[in-house]
């Protein structure tokens, strides 16, 4: 990757999608020559898709809840089976295999308190194996994710 590649991924992943004359400008490209490469950047598997970023109060998910989950057993079919059960629930927003003292940390969102209590109920104590669970609430976004820092290979 080159510079023009790095600035291409920040304003991707700042911006989303822009039609290729726009991006081309903004890094001094002709459009075709945008389009090029942000088409090799997908094909080397560098971007792996466009989404867009919902404001979570805006469409009724007030509650970003994080869950620590330390299951019964690390064997890998515990593993498989927690993981698997996981990837069923839409509330689950991200999950991820932790070394420290839980498995997991999942990250839930929850139109309220008493709806994070049903999925607690319905959804969480139902995952397979689940020895454990600690539920920290988010009080305030202080720096939401934007993107990836992309630097060159020097650090710049």
């Amino acid at each position: 990757m080159d510079r023009i590649d790095i600035k291409l991924l920040n304003l991707l992943q700042r911006h989303g999608p822009r039609p290729a004359a726009e991006l081309g400008e903004a890094v001094g490209l002709s459009a075709s020559a945008c389009h090029r490469r942000i088409r090799a950047l997908e094909t080397a598997g560098i971007i792996t898709g466009y989404t867009a970023r919902l404001a979570p109060d805006r469409i009724g998910l007030g509650l970003d809840v994080f869950v620590d989950i330390s299951l019964t057993s690390q064997s890998e079919e515990a593993l498989n089976a927690f993981e698997s059960a996981v990837r069923s629930y839409d509330e689950i927003l991200e999950c991820q295999l932790m070394s420290g003292a839980s498995d997991y940390r999942l990250r839930v969102a929850a139109r309220s308190v008493a709806d994070f209590d049903r999925l607690h109920r319905q959804c969480l104590s139902r995952l397979p194996g689940v020895a454990a669970m600690h539920s920290a609430f988010t009080l305030r976004t202080i720096k939401a994710f934007e993107g990836y820092p992309v630097r060159a290979a020097d650090g710049r």
